[in-house]
């Protein structure tokens, strides 16, 4: 060869193969061997169990996905079926074959709790706009400034039969609401369905109210009247007698704190202690939200966490000063359970609500593991705790809370279990700084490491249902949580304790010192330029990805936990690239959103929900106010509808009034009305009208080389208890001929 270059013949190369090759098959095998290894020591540390509430979970999303109502018996017979198997293995606990069908087991129970949840909540939902007198129950009263908020257990409702009435009503006050829970009313009020979601995999209000058997909202017209006391539960009158109380002390600390540094300092302090936010003002909770703070005023895992710690540091310190006691006797197991008894009653006290529930039950399960001698934080205590909740209540599964606090728990377990807190970090006392610097380096690793791993792996849940991300969370916990923990969280239990004996007052100003500091650091956070950063919207087949991937790292000890990586990665990827409709419609067609030329979208109609818009924008990365004037765009409008361009400069048509049909339909691209076209209306691209947005809730809409691609809340035939399928609609009769119907018939487009 030319150069001096070493010539390799054929033969050579032949030869040098399978060295190659070798090589090549023993990285493989020692590769093989390295998984069986880590797969064993998995095994060692039960960690295959962990698995169990996250295949329950699978389950119970399989039941949410399915389009129509499943029988119970199928999912229950397949969970008894396999849970026998996995008895008859259970012999061989690490074989595959066991896991396999333990793990299917569990599939197919958590498929059968959901069915049967939902058979146990089923209540009779309003089908249609009712404007009746209601007698009710009040069970509980939400003050929120300029108006209030009632949850009503239905008495009765003029005009509707036993067998069609709801359950629960949520109804607002355009004024202070002048009753009190525990009280029997009587008002005229304005009520509607729940409403379902405001755009294609959006929050649907519809679903959660189902299962807090809420039928019905609305508002109230008129006076409210006191009834004659109606018969409830006696469980019924203690939660309204505790509402009672926590809506006095709310009233009370927010009177002794009053606005402390700026307006709302009050109401976020009492919010704290009594979980009431609706005083907290609007500018306050973005504070909070800019600075990844917001968890402080949620009552659940972090107050529920100091409230026990508090509790099980008081009894065990109080037991500790009897010698004959401490010498002699498990204090420590006695303290948990003095503990758990505290934390019940915080739990009842402030509302029992869903997040503080679910906390609750990790508490107990981690208290419990102290009363037994167990390690209080582990893995498999917040895998059985996830499985409590999910088999209490497995719609909770579907929701932020719920992702977000076990995500977080789950990370923050993960991160102790592997750093300076972990048995294997335990501290050398000949050690250079010894007892000290373990000290520091723990102190350093729960406020920093912890806080970024929490944030990380409550990330994708909070992007997925909010849209935002807080990228400074960091600063403004480690900023804030020191005052929540030594200065807040201790003055609410003492004034809660020193309020019967009317020595509160003092606490609660302390108390208001440390949520002033809290919030000045919130709206110094939030000043930062970037605090929140919009995400648009993507599906929950990203949010799954990512999800798995948060739970694989978690759970696994071995370098297995590192396959999460590509997973994850996938899933960011999926996220990033989803597409952002150009059009977007509500499942009533009172509104819509158009994407202009200029790539941001516009709300067209003077009648869209606020809260809905809002959606809309946020979805689409769009922090702007919907109410605000350079939202509406160019769009014309009149009494009849609205017209506004696309973005390639064709129409879409917002139609309310069935005159403009004939004009709008001949020029328009896109047509949106409430209205039952019932065909007449062939000539746009697009029609979405009244018989479509009752089968398929609301639209959003897309423009792609030409084509109209269409994405749908719910699928055709959809039919579940909380969206049941639309009635059929009898066709008008013929005015002209058999087969024609007469375009001019008002009858004709008559929406529900």
């Amino acid at each position: 060869m030319a150069g001096g270059g070493r010539r390799i013949d054929g033969r050579a190369a032949a030869a040098a193969a399978p060295a190659w090759a070798g090589l090549a098959l023993g990285e493989a095998g020692a590769l093989r061997a390295a998984f069986a290894r880590w797969a064993e020591r998995e095994v060692a540390h039960r960690r295959p169990f962990l698995w169990l509430p996250v295949v329950f979970g699978l389950g119970v999303l399989a039941y949410f996905g399915a389009d129509r109502e499943p029988a119970l018996w199928a999912p229950a017979t397949a969970a008894l079926v396999f849970a026998g198997a996995a008895l008859a293995l259970r012999r061989r606990a690490a074989s595959g074959p066991f896991l396999a069908t333990l793990a299917l087991a569990f599939l197919f129970a958590g498929f059968a709790a959901a069915t049967l949840r939902t058979r146990l909540v089923a209540a009779p939902v309003l089908e249609r706009l009712t404007i009746a007198r209601v007698t009710a129950f009040v069970e509980t009263v939400d003050d929120r400034g300029a108006g209030g908020r009632l949850l009503l257990r239905v008495v009765s409702i003029e005009g509707l039969d036993k067998a069609a009435t709801p359950e629960r009503l949520r109804v607002t006050t355009r004024t202070r609401p002048s009753v009190a829970a525990g009280a029997t009313v009587v008002a005229t009020m304005r009520l509607l369905p729940p409403s379902r979601a405001s755009e294609p995999g959006g929050y649907d209000f519809s679903r959660d109210a189902f299962f807090a058997m809420i039928g019905g909202v609305g508002g109230v017209l008129g006076a409210i009247e006191r009834a004659p006391d109606a018969e409830v539960s006696a469980l019924a009158r203690f939660n309204a007698w505790i509402d009672r109380a926590r809506n006095a002390l709310t009233d009370r600390i927010v009177d002794v704190v009053g606005g402390g540094l700026a307006p709302g300092d009050g109401a976020v302090a009492a919010a704290l202690v009594t979980g009431k936010r609706g005083l907290i003002p609007e500018s306050a909770n973005a504070s909070l939200r800019a600075a990844g703070i917001y968890h402080v005023v949620s009552i659940s895992g972090l107050h529920m966490v100091l409230a026990a710690g508090l509790f099980l540091w008081l009894a065990r310190g109080a037991l500790a000063t009897v010698p004959g006691l401490a010498l002699t006797k498990p204090i420590k197991s006695w303290a948990a359970l003095a503990a758990m008894a505290g934390a019940v009653a915080y739990d009842v006290f402030s509302g029992s609500e869903v997040a503080t529930e679910r906390s609750l039950i990790m508490t107990l399960v981690m208290l419990g593991a102290i009363v037994v001698g167990r390690r209080a934080i582990s893995m498999r205590n917040l895998a059985l705790a996830a499985l409590i909740v999910l088999a209490r209540e497995p719609e909770t599964l579907l929701g932020p809370s719920f992702q977000m606090s076990f995500a977080a728990v789950a990370g923050l377990t993960a991160a102790f279990e592997r750093g300076p807190g972990s048995e294997r970090a335990a501290p050398d006392p000949d050690a250079r700084f010894g007892l000290w610097g373990h000290r520091v380096r723990l102190v350093l690793w729960a406020t920093v490491v912890s806080t970024l791993v929490a944030s990380l792996a409550t990330d994708p849940f909070s992007t997925f249902h909010f849209h935002r991300l807080t990228p400074y969370g960091l600063i403004g916990n480690a900023l804030t949580l020191p005052l929540v923990e030594f200065v807040v969280m201790p003055a609410a239990l003492i004034g809660v304790a020193a309020s019967p004996f009317g020595l509160d007052a003092p606490v609660w100003t302390v108390m208001g010192w440390g949520v002033s500091g809290v919030m000045a650091v919130a709206r110094f956070v939030e000043a930062l330029p970037g605090s929140t950063v919009f995400t648009p919207a993507f599906g929950a087949g990203a949010l799954l990805a990512m999800a798995l991937a948060v739970i694989w790292w978690a759970i696994w000890i071995t370098p297995i936990r590192w396959l999460a990586a590509p997973v994850f990665v996938a899933g960011a990827l999926l996220a990033a690239r989803a597409p952002k409709p150009d059009l977007v419609v509500d499942a009533q067609a009172r509104a819509m959103a158009v994407r202009g030329a200029d790539g941001r979208l516009q709300i067209v109609g003077g009648r869209a929900n606020a809260f809905g818009a809002a959606q809309w924008l946020l979805a689409d990365a769009d922090g702007r106010d919907p109410r605000a004037p350079e939202t509406m765009g160019g769009a014309r409008c009149d009494a009849m509808g609205c017209v506004a361009l696309l973005a390639d400069g064709r129409a879409a048509a917002l139609i309310h009034d069935r005159r403009a049909l004939p004009e709008d339909c001949g020029r328009a691209a896109i047509v949106v009305t409430r209205l039952f076209t019932r065909g007449v209306c062939a000539g746009p691209d697009l029609v979405i009208d009244g018989a479509h947005l009752a089968e398929r809730g609301a639209t959003a809409a897309r423009l792609a080389g030409g084509r109209v691609v269409v994405v749908a809340d719910r699928p055709k035939g959809y039919d579940r208890p909380w969206a049941p399928a639309p009635k059929p609609r009898p066709a008008p009769p013929p005015t002209h001929a058999p087969e024609l119907a007469d375009p001019a018939d008002p009858s004709l487009y008559a929406p529900d």
